[in-house]
Formats: structure tokens, sequence, C-alpha cells
């Protein structure tokens, strides 16, 4: 079997882990290993039924093309079993993969050597004899070195000082390599408001259970803020933008990327044409990626493009921070959590359920009056969403 492409950019894989041992019978489209590229871990399923045999190790770089396994079709299948299943853990090959432990072992200075006297008195002081410096013969801790010693307070004298190393996989080291680059290229900056989120949590009380019974998808709060930013997309166009060298491109359709977290990292899957989308279109979508992004299952197709990107830190708990933009790109939206807050409303001191917002942008072609202007969009539409999401209909909208 050869490594197959990925995707049109991808030259070389590495060989994330072997779920068949060597010598394993294993049948057709059965999974066999777990590749990485620089973009995203993908399942290597067998071309055929037969006998493996590996030829590549867990961890290696492999071209796309080259040979990673052999299977001979002509065994015979193990009476009275199916393809035999092996846990990566047992595998032979998986003891390499193993985070290394290096234990810092304890040196003295010279020799090393302590006198008995100065061990005792030392260790009644809870000092660490590699802490004290001998005046003995080859540098040898004496009985009075270990009396003058004193503890000193930054240095530990006691406890687990293991570390462990772990191999970047090929995805963690683009993802590094790509927020690293958006850094040091880009002018970026990050202005901040925050969303009083009543209007939604009203819509969502009284119809999520009807959207749901209809539709099979729930109604959250990604489909309000991605028609959300559609709408301010439209409204300012530099956001829907990228640099090319000299020239700006400019999108005239909204391809918003949604940050996920899955198993291998971070997945940016990509929604096409949401500006064709429906409340109903938005949720399926999100669902349908999320699961494949959580399954494993996510395509290069599918997180290659997009013009802007929403992330929700808000899930993990964040209540504020600065994203990074995904180049290309030159606009990124941050989603926090929602808190109840005291506000003021007419005049007067109210609690509702707040959630901060934050854009990052390339200043390079997005002025301040456009980031702020997009940001307050948004803003205008999560707080009146049926008149400026919904047309007034909010039955239509949702399809029910």
């Amino acid at each position: 079997m050869k490594v197959p492409s990925p995707g049109e950019s991808i030259k070389e894989v590495e060989i994330a882990a072997w779920l068949v041992q060597d010598g394993d019978y294993v049948e057709k489209d059965q999974a066999i290993a777990e590749v990485d590229s620089d973009k995203a871990t993908l399942e290597l399923p067998a071309e055929a039924s037969g006998i493996i045999t590996l030829k590549a190790e867990e961890g290696d770089a492999v071209a796309v093309g080259a040979i990673v396994c052999l299977i001979d079709t002509s065994a015979p299948r193990p009476e009275g079993t199916a393809a035999k299943e092996t846990k990566q853990e047992e595998a032979p090959k998986a003891e390499a993969k193993k985070p290394i432990k290096v234990e810092t072992e304890s040196t003295t200075y010279a020799t090393g050597s302590t006198s008995p006297a100065a061990k005792k008195i030392l260790a009644e002081k809870g000092i660490a004899s590699v802490e004290v410096q001998g005046t003995g013969k080859d540098g040898r801790v004496t009985k009075e070195d270990a009396i003058n010693a004193t503890p000193s307070m930054g240095t530990p004298t006691g406890g687990n000082r293991g570390t462990t190393r772990t191999k970047l996989s090929m995805l963690r080291r683009k993802v590094a390599e790509r927020l690293v680059e958006a850094k040091n290229t880009t002018a970026m900056l990050t202005t901040f408001n925050e969303v009083d989120m009543s209007p939604i949590f009203a819509l969502r009380e009284e119809y999520k259970e009807t959207f749901k019974s209809k539709h099979g998808v729930s109604l959250g709060f990604m489909s309000f803020f991605s028609l959300a930013v559609v709408r301010a997309l439209k409204m300012y166009p530099a956001v829907n933008s990228m640099i090319d060298e000299k020239e700006m491109i400019t999108y005239d359709f909204c391809d918003i990327s949604i940050a996920v977290s899955g198993p291998k990292g971070l997945m940016v899957p990509v929604m096409r044409n949401v500006e064709n989308m429906t409340f109903r279109g938005v949720e399926a979508e999100v669902k349908r990626l999320a699961i494949r992004a959580r399954d494993g299952q996510i395509t290069v197709d599918e997180m290659t493009g997009g013009t802007f990107t929403i992330s929700n830190g808000g899930v993990f708990g964040s209540m504020l921070s600065t994203p990074i933009i995904n180049p290309p790109q030159s606009g990124i939206l941050g989603m926090h959590n929602i808190v109840e807050r005291p506000v003021a409303i007419n005049g007067k001191v109210e609690i509702r359920p707040i959630m901060y917002v934050a854009l990052s942008y390339d200043h390079r072609i997005i002025d301040g009056r456009e980031s702020v202007g997009f940001l307050v969009a948004v803003k205008e539409a999560l707080e009146n969403p049926v008149e400026l999401l919904m047309n007034n209909d909010v039955k239509k909208a949702l399809e029910l």
C-alpha cells in the first residue's frame, strides 16, 4: 500500500499510530493506521484483505506515494475469527512512542561524596547534598560544611523532579508554525465589545423544542453568530478580504471557518456560502463538521479556504481573549462565556446575560472604522435578532 495524497499541497505525512500489528490479518477498508499531515489526522484504510507487513515505524515521515505496508492477499483468513483487533497500547511498536521520562539525578560537587556525619546532619536539616559546596579534599562535603549549611529558599529540596518529553505531531507543529506566522506577518489588533444575550435567550426558550423536534438539531448560538457575521461582512467587505502581495482580494461570498477542538488538536473546518444558509442550515452544518472533527474524519478539503473565522472559547469558560488570525484571513471573531452581570438599562440597574466579544483583525487592510463598525454591527444583530436576522418573521426564519 502506498500513502494516498490527503490534499494537493501535501507532499509528506507522518505515521502517527499503527492500529494493527505486523503479521495481523486485516480486512479490506479496516483502519490500519493514523497518519498526520500538516492540516489533519486521517485514518488509512486497508486496500485489501490479507496478512499485513509493516514497512514504516510510528513517527516516521513518509512521502506521499511511498510504500508503508504490504498485504498478502493470498493468505487465508484465520478460522473462526474476524480481522484481529489490536489495541494500540498493546502493540510492540507503541512502546517506542511512550513519552520518555528523564529523572534528574543528584550529583554533588567534585567527587560528589559526603561524609557519613555530614549526611546525617544534612538529612536532619532537609538539605540535599547537591546544595552544599564541599571544602574537603576533591570537594568532599565535610561535617563542618553540613553544620554551616543553610537551606536555599529558592532551591527545591524534595519531591518529584521528572520531566516528560513527547514529540509534537505534524498537525501540532503546523498549527504552531501558522500561529507564529500570523503574529509575525500581520499587523494584528483586537477590539472588544459586549452583547446582551437576553433576546436570543428568549427566542431559544420559546422555540428550541419545536425547532429541534422539526429539524433534528438544536437551536444554538452559532447560527445567530454566523448570520450576524454574514450581515456585518456585507456591510464591511474589507473584513472579508485578504492581502496577496500588493493587492487586496475581497470575497463576494462568506465561507466561515469555525474553530473546534478535536482529539488531535485545533481543527478549523469551513462552512461554505453561509450567506445562503438559514438557521437550520447553519446548525446542521456545525453539527456535521463538529462530529467529523471529533471522530477524526475531517478532510483537508473541509478545512481549506475560509474567508473569516469564528472561535468559541466560551465553551471552555473563557471570559475574554485576543484570538489569533487564521492566515491568510484578515479577521477572527472570539465568542466567550455568558455571565449574568449588572448593567444600566434606561437608568436602572438590571441583571442581564452578557457575553464579551473580540475581533482580531489585520490592521494593514482593516482600519479602526471598519473593525469597530463591524463588531458593533454584530452586536446590533445579536441584540435585535428578530428585526435584523429574521426580517420580523421568527417562524419563517426558523422554518417552523
